[in-house]
């Protein structure tokens, strides 16, 4: 009898290494993972399979997937169909004729199409953005929509408070999304701050229902009557107020104000949101007033997420590497870059193109500060050049290319905003806008440290140990 028990025992582990290293050759698209986890698959029965179930098995694109493919997140133009938008088949500027490839892979890679006629202004740090998007939400006449990942109702964000609840008490529809998980950030609960009032507020994925650390909704939203937005990677959160927050706890960042017809992609970003966390379908025109052309921006609404079986936003990335003539030009607090994307970095420097990173000298986390050191030799052996820009905390996100094209948005460059979260970026073709962009990298750039490669080598070797062992857990950053 104990020899059946152990034979059925060793039966049932080998079929089980079998059955988890098969898993791993179907469904990793990358060779050395596949080769790294079907090896400790079939060489370590049980403990090979458990940590394959554990850690190897992507469970946050099969769960987002599952979600889009029983309706409970809608997807596409699916909210009020739109007629021919505005410069769909308008020419490029001139000065971007070099990158007609790269809009041609927008146009295949994402479903929101390319509007012009819109104007992009540059907001820099909560001192000018918050100011603005107040004064937006006292002039409501019909609706306001606000997503953000953070929302504190405390300091600032009691005056957004009061604001969008005299909004909601003069008749306007006010409609509110804070992702639970960030809002752990907030001192004042913004539920408690709103309690009792007329202004609709939601949870995104509530924690009660399962404490997701992955699938979080990043987007920064604010869409007032549906003709004015504000998007871009900045939190309702008193810390980005400079003028009035000690150095050492402030953040620095930039926001955006949006005019013209892509405002009505943000809003349906907004409204495929409030679809997922409510159940509630909000397709009315009144949140989709017609829209004038205002300014020379040629715009396209990027909304990604891990419920994409392909990162669009990723791609469009390397694309813009790949496209780049003279210049690119990227802000990041968090850069771990992955293996196609420190490839196309390389190739773009070696081709002669003038690559540069700015980083935070010093990262409000430490671990990924670690593992982005143990990246940055490879960049700059290949002539990419990154900078450190001294506190405080510097959270801005851009990318320019050849001083035509920018990236804005709330995507970091890592794999937590690439593929594991919600996130909501603009692709933007335009001269004017772009100067305002270099001209944010030229300030920048006057007081900032040069990363060079002796300095990176010359690490500790304590510290090469650290930074190469956070390295190896990249892809959960």
């Amino acid at each position: 009898m104990d020899h059946l028990l152990i034979a059925l025992f060793a039966v049932s582990t080998l079929l089980l290494s079998l059955a988890a290293a098969g898993h791993a050759m179907l469904f990793k698209r990358d060779s050395r993972s596949a080769l790294v986890w079907t090896t400790l698959n079939l060489t370590l029965p049980l403990i090979g399979p458990f940590f394959y179930w554990c850690m190897g098995i992507n469970r946050i694109s099969r769960r987002a997937r599952r979600w889009h493919e029983s309706g409970r997140r809608l997807s596409g133009l699916s909210i009020y169909p739109m007629d021919e938008p505005h410069g769909a088949s308008a020419k490029l500027p001139l000065a971007a004729a070099h990158l007609r490839d790269l809009r041609v892979l927008g146009d295949r890679v994402v479903t929101t199409p390319l509007h012009g006629g819109n104007l992009i202004g540059l907001l820099e740090n909560g001192d000018m953005a918050y100011p603005a998007m107040l004064q937006a939400i006292r002039s409501a006449k019909e609706s306001i929509n606000l997503c953000s990942y953070i929302f504190d109702a405390e300091g600032i964000g009691e005056e957004f408070v009061t604001a969008l609840m005299a909004a909601a008490e003069r008749g306007v529809m006010v409609r509110i999304i804070i992702d639970a998980l960030g809002e752990r950030y907030s001192r004042i609960s913004p539920a408690r701050a709103f309690k009792n009032s007329h202004v609709r507020m939601e949870y995104y994925l509530p924690l009660r229902n399962g404490a997701y650390i992955n699938l979080r909704n990043h987007r920064k939203l604010l869409i007032v009557d549906g003709y004015a937005a504000f998007t871009g990677g900045m939190n309702i959160r008193g810390r980005h107020l400079l003028s009035a927050t000690d150095p050492g706890h402030a953040l620095r960042d930039i926001h955006f104000s949006v005019r013209g017809p892509v405002v009505a992609d943000l809003q349906r970003s907004f409204l495929e949101d409030w679809f997922f966390v409510t159940g509630e379908r909000l397709d009315s025109p009144l949140f989709f007033p017609a829209i004038e052309p205002l300014g020379s921006a040629m715009v396209r609404c990027i909304c990604d997420g891990p419920d994409k079986e392909f990162r669009k936003l990723e791609q469009l990335i390397v694309g813009a590497l790949s496209c780049a003539g003279r210049s690119v030009c990227i802000m990041t607090p968090y850069f771990i870059p992955d293996r196609a994307m420190i490839s196309a970095l390389v190739t773009s420097a070696l081709r002669g193109v003038d690559v540069r990173i700015v980083l935070p000298g010093l990262n409000n986390i430490p671990f990924v500060q670690w593992a982005c050191q143990a990246m940055l030799w490879e960049l700059l052996a290949n002539g990419v050049k990154v900078y450190y820009q001294p506190p405080p905390f510097v959270h801005s996100k851009l990318m320019l290319v050849d001083d035509v094209w920018s990236l804005i948005g709330s995507a970091n460059l890592d794999t937590r905003s690439l593929r594991l979260n919600f996130e909501l970026n603009l692709s933007i073709f335009d001269t004017d806008f772009a100067a305002h962009v270099r001209q944010h990298f030229e300030q920048a750039f006057q007081n900032i440290h040069e990363v060079t490669i002796d300095e990176v080598e010359n690490r500790p070797l304590p510290i090469k140990l650290r930074d190469s062992f956070s390295r190896l857990f990249s892809p959960y950053l």
